[in-house]
């Protein structure tokens, strides 16, 4: 009995000895997975845009695009986001080699503009990550990721509030500047106003400047001369001018990039919205989880990357229902929106390399 109840107690104890072992082994595996799961949250990035020369508070994409990153910085404490503003087309490389210097894991190039310092920086520096807005020139490079908008669709659909909204039967537009890219607003926008008014007159100005309100303005003042009592433009800074000649002279001018009716509320009727805070915002993601991929990466209306702004007070019920009605048959195929000079038809499009 003696034997049996010590070797009784030395099993108890044994098995006592084991659970604590087991005990602190869990307690181990538990520990290793909260520190991966920590490690994994509170992984660090950093995000740089350099801006084109429209500059941060330019009331379009170039303050979207920060917008877009400080929200997401917000979002995840681990990312760190900057930018640098390029005042002169000079700029743009010194800037993508400040942030290279600075070792930021993924550099934002905002417009086509900075097409060609981006594919430099981006050759001499493979294990870098870069994005550029509106450019797929750089697609073929492993690092670049072209974030790329069907910018035509969102035209479209404010060419129909253009084509409806007119008394006058004549609407103008300003672009920016003369590209492949830029193109797409103006044939977007004349494509949507002649699908709903075929008699209208679209006035068109290439202002050569995406910083010059007052070209802006005064090109919008021309048109409005001409009996234009509606006005797109897709024109950065630029445009700011157009909007304020609208508002001076009374008449309805239509914002582009982001809903940019607080600039003049009672006559910014509705914007054509290029969401590049999502894009930015997408990408970055990307880069914080290590899923980022090169080549194009397209934004348009069946993914809500395009649309027109939220903001439809100044809308008649059955101009949005028009509106509403084509994004329905773009988005099912049943409209496809012209992408070239030469889809548009011969003789609409009227804007060459200077107005």
């Amino acid at each position: 009995r003696r034997v049996l109840f010590r070797s009784g107690k030395y099993v108890l104890r044994k098995v006592h000895i084991m659970k604590k072992i087991l005990a602190m082994v869990v307690a181990l595996v538990l520990a290793l997975s909260m520190f991966a799961v920590a490690s994994a949250e509170t992984k660090t990035i950093k995000v740089g845009a350099v801006t084109d020369v429209g500059g941060v508070n330019d009331k379009s994409f170039n303050q979207t695009t920060w917008e877009g990153l400080q929200a997401f910085a917000a979002e995840h404490p681990g990312v760190e986001v900057s930018y640098l503003e390029s005042k002169a087309d000079s700029d743009y490389a010194p800037n993508i080699e400040t942030f290279l210097d600075e070792d930021y894991d993924l550099i934002i190039c905002v417009g086509f503009k900075l097409a060609a310092a981006c594919r430099e920086a981006a050759e001499a520096n493979p294990d870098r990550m870069f994005a550029i807005i509106d450019d797929a020139t750089n697609a073929d490079l492993p690092n670049v990721a072209c974030l790329m908008f069907s910018q035509q669709e969102a035209s479209y659909l404010v060419g129909i509030v253009a084509g409806l909204m007119t008394k006058t039967n004549t609407v103008g537009y300003v672009q920016g500047m003369f590209s492949d890219s830029m193109n797409l607003f103006g044939i977007g926008y004349i494509a949507g106003v002649k699908s709903v008014n075929a008699d209208a007159t679209v006035l068109q100005f290439n202002a050569n400047s995406f910083t010059d309100s007052t070209i802006g303005s005064a090109a919008a003042t021309d048109m409005i001369t001409k009996g234009a009592d509606v006005i797109y433009h897709a024109a950065g800074g630029t445009g700011n001018g157009v909007i304020e000649a609208c508002k001076t002279n009374k008449v309805w001018a239509i914002g582009v990039d982001t809903d940019q009716s607080p600039l003049a509320p009672e006559y910014v009727i509705t914007s054509a919205m290029k969401r590049v805070d999502t894009a930015a915002q997408d990408i970055s993601k990307a880069v914080l989880e290590g899923t980022f991929t090169a080549g194009v990466h397209l934004y348009d209306l069946s993914n809500g990357g395009v649309d027109i702004a939220p903001t439809r007070d100044l809308l008649p019920e059955d101009v949005i229902a028009a509106v509403e009605a084509a994004k329905a048959d773009i988005i099912a195929g049943k409209v496809t929106v012209p992408s070239s000079v030469e889809e548009l038809g011969e003789g609409l499009f009227t804007l060459g390399e200077r107005s």
